[in-house]
């Protein structure tokens, strides 16, 4: 069968694109998005993601060492290629309450509040429309995620990921709900509604998301939804439960406890107040015999297995954030009894003995460590990002740190300030060769290893199924206990859940009418809704 027509018949026009955006945060735009590549490249149409503008503390590495959104990084995925740093032109990644870092088509461009963002959008959104128009000229069709609700209308102006990427790029829009958190046809007609004229002229139809009821109870709801709004419901996707895919924001920390009974060995991962990264996680939370927790709790900390410290954005305020709590202390006692922690990036500079940072995330100067490696960190201003591969030192034993033997293949990724310099211990990974960041005292040896605390820069390294069964064959012995590593490889386990949100877009979604935004636009001649101010 041939693949659908989603490009005009000129070769030299730009592919198909359409925009999903959502009534709220986490309505589930980044998975529809996701799903509907997945279904695209099942159709044989090359797609490509895209998010303008993404805010998250979770990011990815693309191959020529640039970053971007995760969540974007995921939708690659599910399109068959390869990530770019044109899928997602700006990423906003918070170092405190009203500032973040900048980081334009994968680099860092500087730090912002949200003020001095204002004035720096109109020079993104060249940016952000040369990237869009790159992507739809190497591919047959573009799936746009939105960010928020296109209803902030307290945002829309200057706005360029929502009603203003629509605009400026002509655009058809749909509106994904999410009925689980209640009030969802309300969300849809308030959502077009507040919107001004020119931007409902955009809006082409609704989705309504996470559905668990019986839908003929819902069918009277859809029919009146459209009536309403003029605009057809294209579909209603039932509630799935596993899909936790590498989200993008902290409202997805809930989704990766997994409380298992029994002999399972317990990991308990601190929940850092700016946490970053915390995909890492995904891999430990597919495992059926780890029980695990995201918690601030000491006396979990205490009771675990294995305590893991993920990465930070803020790595000296979440040191300090951890002393005012007393977790310190819960750590030092852990590392005396010999019992497993482990550290990944921020966390790894944590267990050091110094973090020098001189206004690249916190300005705090010099501050002590936790003591628990023997090593020390220099914040620099450029950020190292690349993909790493090579190989976990470990024993015959089980001995991490063990550089005797010939290891486990492993790989990962850094996004990073620091500069990590070892002054003892053992190192925990022999990376393959690349060349130096500026300041970085060795880019072969990576991460530390003492007695039952050890730390890496590498994010990602769990992701690998033998590296990760020896770090938690590791804490188990040194806990007393046994590891029985799950039997699918996190690789396959992934690939299923982009299959499943495929299946759920061919399934219950109305593909035909999706066909016809991505080949002819905007549909003509959709209504005005009239609320509010709009109502005269």
């Amino acid at each position: 069968m041939p693949a659908p027509r989603v490009r005009p018949a000129d070769p030299a026009a730009p592919g198909g694109a359409l925009l999903v955006a959502g009534t709220t945060s986490d309505a589930g735009k980044s998975l529809l998005t996701a799903g509907i590549c997945r279904w695209l490249r099942r159709e044989g149409v090359s797609v490509a993601p895209f998010k303008a503008q993404n805010m998250a503390l979770n990011a990815a590495v693309t191959p020529d060492g640039l970053e971007l959104g995760r969540a974007q990084a995921v939708q690659a995925a599910a399109a068959g290629i390869e990530p770019e740093a044109v899928m997602n032109p700006v990423l906003l990644k918070p170092t405190g309450d009203r500032m973040s870092q900048v980081v334009v088509l994968g680099r860092p461009h500087g730090t912002a509040g949200a003020r001095d963002y204002r004035r720096m959008r109109d020079e993104l959104r060249g940016a952000v429309l040369e990237s869009l128009a790159d992507l739809r000229g190497r591919f047959d069709a573009v799936i746009c995620e939105g960010a928020g609700s296109p209803a902030e209308i307290n945002l829309r102006a200057g706005d360029f990921v929502n009603m203003g990427l629509a605009r400026d790029a002509d655009l058809p829009v749909v509106v994904v709900g999410d009925i689980d958190r209640g009030g969802v046809l309300a969300a849809h007609y308030g959502t077009i509604a507040l919107l001004d004229p020119a931007d409902q002229a955009h809006v082409a139809g609704t989705i309504i998301n996470k559905f668990r009821g019986d839908p003929a109870l819902l069918a009277p709801g859809v029919a009146d939804l459209e009536r309403l709004t003029g605009r057809p419901v294209l579909g209603v996707v039932p509630w799935a439960d596993g899909l936790e895919l590498e989200a993008e924001d902290g409202l997805a920390l809930r989704t990766l406890d997994r409380r298992r009974e029994g002999d399972a060995l317990r990991v308990a991962v601190v929940a850092l107040r700016r946490i970053s990264n915390f995909t890492d996680l995904d891999a430990l939370a597919v495992e059926p015999h780890v029980d695990l927790r995201v918690t601030r709790d000491p006396d979990a900390l205490r009771d675990a297995d294995l305590v893991v410290i993920p990465g930070s954005k803020a790595t000296v305020a979440d040191l300090q954030d951890l002393r005012e709590r007393g977790l310190d202390r819960v750590l030092t006692e852990r590392a005396a009894a010999g019992r497993p922690v482990l550290g990944v990036c921020g966390g790894y500079q944590m267990l050091g003995r110094e973090i020098e940072d001189d206004g690249i995330e916190t300005g705090t100067g010099t501050v002590p460590g936790l003591g628990l490696l023997p090593v020390e960190t220099r914040m620099a201003p450029e950020k190292i990002t690349r993909r790493r591969t090579g190989r976990l030192a470990v024993g015959a034993d089980g001995a991490l740190g063990d550089a005797a033997g010939a290891g486990l293949p492993a790989g990962g990724y850094e996004i990073r300030h620091g500069r990590v310099r070892r002054a003892g211990g053992a190192p925990l990974l022999r990376g393959d060769a690349v060349p130096p960041a500026p300041g970085e005292p060795d880019a072969t040896d990576e991460g530390c290893v003492v007695g039952a605390v050890a730390g890496t820069s590498w994010h990602g390294l769990l992701e690998h199924d033998d590296a990760r069964t020896a770090v938690l064959t590791w804490a188990a012995r040194r806990a007393g206990r046994t590891h029985r590593p799950g039997p699918e490889r996190f690789a396959d386990v992934r690939e299923r859940r982009l299959d499943v949100l495929g299946d759920l877009v061919a399934e219950h979604l109305d593909t035909a009418a999706l066909l016809r935004l991505l080949e002819d636009g905007v549909p003509a001649g959709l209504p005005t809704l009239a609320c509010g101010p709009l109502a005269g």
